[in-house]
């Protein structure tokens, strides 16, 4: 008998079984319960957690933001009035909220995604206007869409394949003005004594609350995208995710003041690593030129000496991404209404 539960990670238990799914599915760390809580706790839309059960085995789960109209600052803890669900994972936007065991089949995944509709209607109540699948990949959309659901492409993800038996092979595969330019900035980068450069896994020497100031003024800058509500990423989130592991955090300081110039997280996977936050200061504020480039060419060299057969980088900026060497994927976004849900 399929069943879902939906979890509020605020209040409630992790799921039985919910850590040996996630690595089963060599899930990104986002995914893990205590991550899940930080943000729920931390942001005015809270994501839930959906948990999909074939007996007793997990099959399906999808993580949704619970959103309302408006800039509330603190989430309540029971949703009233008009609000929607949000099929988005909260610090990984460009990667889909939905995942599946191996081996579930179309018709299983769609009758998994149905039940865990209803399960979330039943929990937010009537206030629910409907739900939004916001980053679908290709192969999960069947298991989503349907009649009386919009279905819309949507900003692709891109992805570098790993094909070189080293980096210079990559940046040998690179536009000539890009390549040269890359090795000079490296030169360049290397050679400056007012510059020190940080990298390595599980990190304890970061202030985490530097780490989200910077974050969040480089987010200002560019603006926030339509139809984004997400909350600004906390230092305590921050704290506990550059700590793990699988998370290498690169800075650039400036040796004369100490200051944090900019920064990376690389979440590293055995099968594709993801370049997942860069903030940096601007010129106008003490930055560096290029700073940018120079973090492209320490992920990708992280992906070639490891034997990572690929390295995403997000979505936007596809004309700079594409000059590096990265392929548009295509992502779906798919709306169903309240009536539509579970059907």
């Amino acid at each position: 008998m399929i069943t879902a539960e939906v979890v509020d990670p605020r209040t409630e238990p992790e799921p039985d079984g919910w850590a040996a799914f996630t690595r089963r599915r060599a899930l990104l760390p986002v995914w893990t319960f205590e991550l899940l809580r930080r943000e729920a706790w931390l942001t005015r839309n809270p994501p839930v957690l959906v948990v999909v059960r074939d007996g007793g085995e997990i099959v399906a789960a999808v993580a949704a933001m619970v959103c309302r109209p408006g800039r509330r600052r603190f989430a309540a803890s029971r949703p009233s009035g008009p609000h929607w669900a949000d099929a988005y994972v909260p610090v990984f936007g460009g990667h889909p909220a939905v995942v599946f065991a191996d081996g579930l089949d179309v018709p299983g995944r769609r009758t998994a995604v149905r039940v865990a509709e209803r399960a979330l209607a039943r929990r937010l109540g009537a206030g629910l206007l409907g739900m939004v699948y916001r980053v679908v990949e290709p192969d999960v959309l069947p298991a989503v869409s349907g009649p009386g659901r919009l279905v819309r492409a949507t900003l692709p993800t891109t992805v570098l394949r790993n094909r070189w038996p080293d980096v210079d092979g990559w940046l040998a595969s690179l536009g000539r003005e890009r390549r040269q330019g890359i090795r000079r900035y490296a030169r360049k980068i290397e050679r400056d004594p007012s510059l020190e450069v940080r990298s390595g896994p599980g990190r304890t020497d970061l202030d985490p609350h530097e780490l989200a100031g910077l974050l969040t003024a480089h987010q200002i800058r560019l603006g926030t995208p339509r139809f984004d509500h997400r909350t600004p990423v906390a230092g305590a989130y921050l704290a506990e995710l550059v700590r793990r592991p699988d998370v290498h955090t690169l800075t650039y300081r400036d040796t004369a003041d100490g200051r944090l110039l900019a920064f990376n997280t690389l979440v590293d996977h055995p099968e594709t690593p993801v370049l997942h936050f860069w903030a940096a200061r601007p010129v106008t504020d003490g930055g560096r030129y290029n700073l940018y480039f120079d973090c492209y060419l320490r992920c990708v060299r992280h992906m070639v000496d490891h034997g990572r057969p690929a390295l995403t980088a997000g979505r936007g900026l596809l004309e700079v991404k594409a000059s590096l060497g990265f392929e548009p994927q295509p992502r779906y976004a798919v709306v169903a209404t309240r009536p539509g849900l579970g059907r």
